[in-house]
């Protein structure tokens, strides 16, 4: 035993009161608790589980919402550029060119308009015409000065425009 003291010759007092007082210092902040385990999760746990149910409910609606809005945009950039084809857009000029003729024979005979060098034209009193199912006729009434119009579609739906003869005087 007396090695043990001759050991202690050599540290000082004051360094055995720091490590003593530093060991209890240590022993008081090193506390055990009991061990105890709960789930993270709330699908397991069952706390907050209806806001975690209702977070996921709705990143699956968002989710599904932008993949329907992402077809429906997709598919209305394909028909539009179908549309806004060179092909189509000849196709729409040459049909309104079409009914702008079909039209502007529908008013010359109406109106009893001449070909430019015709010395004598003769007018009808009335005409008929069926385009892509719908009947177009027109009566010309010469002692009320008008004509009148009458435009039956497809569905049965009737359109009467009266115009006056003599009203456009330019």
């Amino acid at each position: 035993m007396m090695w043990f003291f001759k050991a202690l010759n050599w540290i000082s007092l004051p360094t055995i009161l720091i490590f003593i007082v530093g060991c209890s210092l240590v022993a008081n902040y090193a506390k055990g608790e009991s061990l105890t385990f709960e789930f993270g999760n709330p699908s397991f746990s069952g706390q907050g589980f209806s806001t975690h149910a209702l977070s996921i409910s709705q990143l699956e609606y968002n989710r599904k919402k932008e993949v329907e809005d992402d077809i429906a945009s997709a598919q209305a950039k394909a028909e539009r550029e179908e549309a806004n084809s060179i092909l189509n857009k000849f196709l729409n000029n040459v049909e309104s060119r079409i009914y702008a003729q079909l039209s502007k024979q529908l008013v010359d005979n109406m109106f009893g308009i001449c070909d430019p060098g015709v010395t004598e034209c003769e007018t009808a009193d009335s005409g008929t015409a069926t385009v892509e199912g719908a009947e177009i006729s027109w009566v010309r009434d010469n002692t009320l000065g008008t004509i009148t119009l009458n435009i039956v579609s497809e569905d049965g739906s009737t359109t009467t425009i009266t115009v006056p003869i003599d009203g456009f005087g330019f």
